[in-house]
């Protein structure tokens, strides 16, 4: 095999017990565990076993679904992140955080430090954050318009970027003999007066290890997708059929060249939900199960949500009804689970039951073989990247992917058999950013 042969990249996303709403009353699942730092050093450890290139966390600001029917909680990423970062050696740490209830300084402070405390493991997921209830607890009525999200979004990170770059690097000399510990001159105020934001700057630790941590975007409508060609590096995504998942490849891939950019600067990782047996109908009977604990109460209320419209007021075994064709929530979510349910012809119990293994992400059940059959397929043909792996329970999931799958796909050739980098962007096979004020110094 040439050692310069295109290879996937493998992200675990996890869940406190597994991304099927029904993980937590699996007979498998410890919910109580699962609130527990050693249940996340074991995933971690897990995942960096088998050399995935990165661990992820989502967030949301709000108290999520139903809490009667489901489990819910959420630890704060960044902090939990920062204790893994010391159990784990090189997986990376990729930490959801939004831009519409945080502010830059804040944001860029906090995963500066991640990156150093983790030595260049550091990775921002960026979110404008769709919910209502979200909204209602940081002081607003509703919650901002999509447009405006992502235009507060861009403005976000243009100062984030500024601020890890106040610092040059080398900026700290730490000279014991001259008493001079930085060199200030080197050390930049940011002086930002944008339409959203304010920041003096400079930063108050120094440039991270990796110049900037991996940024990393998950919308995909339309706004999100030319976000995502200006700004991301690592593309979260959801589609249903290697079609849908093809065009959105493309889509975004061609945006990129109006920004300066190459396709190799983007990675494009879609979700999957892989229920592995270790035959066909041993898959299929796992699914079987975990759907058979479905609380339907929590699905009407996840689907509602979704839609931004109260499904309860509608009958189990009827039609999905008439929602509109527009929400200033999760826009491409909304897209993908209406065009699902009408494109199959759904009623929402059966809406509900397909959606219960990731949200609108794919499952697939089979065996080993089967699933990296799959993987193989999407990578080479070219709908993805990599993929972001979505185990349905928690850890067994986990561990089965690393166990049954990933020996697969490295048999294949397809996946690394080692780490070869130190940095989450080196595990991406992407460059350092220059710093912005060496650039200025180069072209005078």
């Amino acid at each position: 095999m040439s050692s310069t042969r295109r290879q996937l990249h493998l992200n675990a996303f996890v869940m406190e017990n597994g991304h099927h709403e029904a993980a937590w009353r699996h007979p498998e699942s410890q919910p109580r565990q699962a609130r527990s730092l050693a249940h996340y050093v074991r995933l971690a450890q897990t995942a960096e076993r088998g050399k995935l290139d990165s661990l992820f966390l989502a967030d949301g600001v709000a108290l999520w679904g139903n809490v009667r029917y489901n489990s819910h909680n959420l630890f704060e990423p960044l902090t939990l992140l920062s204790a893994l970062a010391g159990a784990t050696e090189h997986i990376g740490l990729i930490a959801t955080a939004s831009t519409t209830y945080n502010e830059p300084y804040h944001l860029a402070r906090k995963f500066a430090s991640l990156d150093h405390l983790s030595g260049g493991r550091a990775g921002w997921n960026i979110v404008t954050s769709a919910g209502q209830d979200e909204a209602r607890n940081f002081n607003l009525d509703k919650r901002p318009d999509h447009e405006l999200r992502y235009e507060r979004a861009a403005e976000f990170v243009e100062v984030a970027k500024k601020l890890w770059d106040s610092w040059e690097d080398g900026a700290a000399l730490i000279d014991k003999d001259s008493g001079i510990y930085a060199d200030d001159e080197r050390i930049h105020r940011v002086d930002h007066v944008g339409k959203h934001f304010q920041v003096r700057g400079p930063l108050n630790t120094p440039r991270p290890v990796q110049g900037y941590p991996l940024l990393v975007q998950a919308g995909s409508s339309e706004t999100g997708k030319d976000y995502a060609a200006r700004h991301a590096e690592a593309v979260f995504t959801a589609q249903q059929t290697f079609a849908e998942g093809k065009a959105f490849y493309d889509d975004v891939k061609a945006r990129l060249a109006q920004y300066g950019r190459t396709p190799d600067e983007v990675k494009i990782l879609p979700g999957i939900s892989p229920i592995i047996g270790r035959t066909e109908a041993e898959a299929r009977q796992r699914e079987a199960e975990l759907n058979a604990l479905i609380t339907p109460e929590y699905g009407v209320k996840q689907l509602s949500n979704m839609l931004d419209h109260d499904i309860s007021l509608y009958p189990l075994d009827g039609p999905l009804p008439e929602v509109g064709t527009h929400t200033e929530g999760a826009q491409s979510r909304f897209d993908l689970v209406t065009g699902l349910a009408r494109r199959e012809n759904l009623t929402i119990r059966q809406l509900i039951e397909r959606l219960a293994g990731g949200r609108g992400h794919r499952v697939f059940a089979g065996t080993p073989t089967q699933i990296a059959d799959q993987l193989e397929h999407w990578f080479t043909e070219g709908a993805a990247d990599g993929f972001n792996i979505m185990p349905p329970t928690l850890p067994g999931g986990l561990d089965d992917f690393v166990d049954l799958v990933v020996p697969e796909l490295q048999r294949r050739g397809l996946f690394r058999t080692e780490y070869t980098g130190s940095t989450l962007r080196e595990h991406y096979g992407l460059a350092r950013p220059a710093n912005q004020h060496r650039a200025k110094e180069y072209a005078a």
